[in-house]
């Protein structure tokens, strides 16, 4: 008597037991006044652009905008983010003479159109101090902040919170440092681990009222000696709300050492050339981005990514160019492979258990706080894969070299996932 042969098992399989990361958000930098090239243009662009990075029907539905805290001098040029004390006041004990003009480089009126598409969460984050507080007198080329201008440079901080509150806005989460592991030619300073976590317990009392994030670093793997000695620390590590670091020095990978909420704060992929391709195998691609998402998510567990750029103009690797000259703009790849993930994976979604019986298959999921839950799946593969079992109600969405977030049908529980392709699915 033949016996029966056993069922194959299924092409992916979802774990509502299995609870990981909860989720804070995704969202883009308009740092170094790229802003003002949107401001630029003609209205209804404006409106367009506005509508793809917060929109939750066609758009990506971003959350978090990440804001540059200005360190240069009065009247500076484009791309250098002006300072809200830009002159020296006299010395670190002096009075403060800080200006507002109620614009900040042009990230009030963003920061303004983002809360009517109902974001709610704003990082801001300092890449340097004024020069005139620094060791090596100017904001460029990495320096220190002399120890006798850490408290002023604290109430700085937290004074530019307060300027945004008169605006409307509330910033919700801050950080001092940006890279403060690396001497950039651009805004840098520099602090060791056991340094930013001696001035977080300076800054922590102050701004008590936001989510103190340390510390930016360069890459993931160097953001664990950042995170390590704020939790060596109890003075500081009762002021850190959120940990971070950047994709550039090391690819996130693997989780910090905490279990407060981490964010891959900023990346984006090399490359010379503006590309708008899904996949060409030259790493500035949308399959580049999709990939580095879903590793964050799976294999760092963060709660929040940020892309470096949301637009810029020339040859950028930002998720828009910007043609100031034509009034318009480009949209690349980059942009919907992240748009599949922060459209449909809402703040305070938890990512839950998922798997596949493909190693072609990078598969994650998620509950959204409404129930729905949120399958994306990269198919990483030359062939084509059908996932049957889909329980229904489900919608999909393909995103690929001729595909932005298309819908696609759901035929009797069974879902095609082409080649090299990233499919988003929605199950009610």
């Amino acid at each position: 008597m033949n016996e029966p042969r056993p069922a194959d098992p299924p092409v992916i399989t979802i774990d509502e037991e299995a609870r990981h990361q909860t989720i804070d958000g995704f969202g883009i930098s308009t740092a170094f006044r790229r802003n003002e090239l949107i401001r630029a243009l003609p209205r209804e662009r404006q409106r367009e652009i506005l509508d793809l990075w917060f929109g939750t029907g066609q758009g990506a539905g971003l959350t978090i905008l990440r804001l540059g805290i200005g360190s240069a001098p009065a009247g500076s040029p484009y791309d250098a983010m002006v300072s809200i004390q830009p002159e020296d006041p006299g010395g670190p004990d002096a009075p403060p003479k800080y200006v507002w003009d109620g614009d900040d480089n042009s990230q009030v009126w963003l920061a303004k159109e983002a809360q009517r598409y109902g974001v709610e969460r704003f990082f801001a984050v300092a890449w340097s101090a004024p020069g005139y507080m620094k060791d090596n007198g100017e904001e460029r080329n990495g320096g220190r902040l002399k120890r006798e201008w850490w408290r002023a440079y604290a109430d700085y901080l937290v004074q530019y919170t307060r300027f945004y509150r008169r605006e409307g806005i509330r910033i919700t989460d801050l950080a001092f440092a940006n890279e403060p592991d690396w001497t950039a030619p651009h805004p840098s300073m520099r602090f060791t681990p056991k340094e930013a976590a001696e001035f977080v317990k300076v800054l922590g009392p102050l701004a008590a009222d936001v989510n103190l994030v340390c510390c930016e670093s360069l890459g993931w793997d160097e953001a664990k000696a950042y995170t390590a000695a704020v939790a060596a620390d109890a003075g500081a590590r009762r002021w850190v709300k959120v940990h971070s670091g950047h994709g550039y020095g090391t690819p996130v990978d693997t989780p910090l050492p905490t279990k407060l909420p981490t964010w891959m704060s900023e990346w984006n992929p090399n490359g010379h050339v503006w590309n708008e391709s899904w996949y060409d195998g030259s790493g500035s691609d949308g399959y580049t981005i999709a990939t580095a998402v879903h590793d964050a998510l799976t294999l760092a567990g963060v709660s929040g990514y940020l892309y470096w750029l949301g637009a810029s103009k020339g040859n950028t690797r930002a998720l828009l160019r910007i043609d100031e000259e034509a009034g318009t703009y480009r949209v690349s790849k980059r942009f919907w492979a992240l748009a599949a993930f922060s459209r449909f994976i809402r703040p305070g979604a938890v990512r839950i258990g998922a798997a596949s019986a493909l190693p072609a298959l990078k598969v994650c999921a998620f509950r959204n706080p409404d129930g729905s839950r949120v399958v994306e799946v990269l198919n990483t593969g030359m062939s084509a894969v059908t996932w049957a079992g889909v329980s229904e109600p489900a919608e999909a969405y393909l995103t690929g070299p001729d595909a932005s977030l298309d819908p696609r049908p759901v035929t009797d529980g069974s879902l095609p996932l082409p080649p090299r392709t990233l499919t988003t699915i929605v199950l009610r």
